[in-house]
């Protein structure tokens, strides 16, 4: 009966050290933050638009000869024959169609451009969360926030990690506004 006391004693005291050493650390940071004051999220919003503005002179070229022609079409439907107008009809019917799938395309490719250029520095930031937490012996980082909802009701300051990433990617952090 003692060894049997004593064996579970031991089997409790050794869980407890097991449990001791396996103690999590959770930290959390803020993407948002970390992107908005980097040097290069700046190029990224320069070059995102730089590509909008070509997208809109375009639009706007597209948008004028259209006004034109459908201005040209309303002074002379008068003394067009019947087929005539019907096919100079149809052709500004194509030409709009064309300008609405114009802007949908330009919605898309504006959505590419943003993936293309954010992604490389998502995954510089993302090396940078990994690197912070590992140093740091966080066993699991946390976003406090996805785009203006809270993921985090509640959190020490001791766990924000968002200075350190910062830090961590050359940049000195701005001091945070209450």
């Amino acid at each position: 009966m003692k060894k049997t006391i004593l064996f579970v004693l031991f089997a409790l005291v050794a869980t407890v050290g097991v449990n001791a050493q396996s103690v999590v650390k959770i930290g959390y940071t803020n993407v948002d933050v970390v992107m908005a004051q980097l040097p290069d999220a700046k190029t990224i919003d320069q070059k995102l638009s730089e590509h909008n503005k070509q997208l809109q002179t375009q639009l706007q070229a597209k948008v004028e000869d259209y006004k034109k022609k459908v201005a040209a079409f309303q002074k002379q439907a008068p003394q067009m024959i019947d087929a005539v107008r019907a096919d100079k009809a149809k052709e500004l019917q194509n030409l709009e169609a064309s300008i609405q799938q114009f802007q949908q395309n330009g919605q898309i490719s504006i959505q590419k451009k943003q993936a293309e250029l954010v992604q490389p520095l998502l995954d510089k930031v993302q090396a940078s969360i990994n690197k912070v937490a590992k140093a740091n012996g966080y066993t699991y980082v946390l976003s406090e926030a996805v785009g203006s909802l809270p993921v985090l009701l509640y959190a020490d300051k001791q766990g924000n990690i968002t200075d350190l990433v910062l830090k961590d990617l050359g940049v000195t952090p701005k001091p945070a506004s209450k």
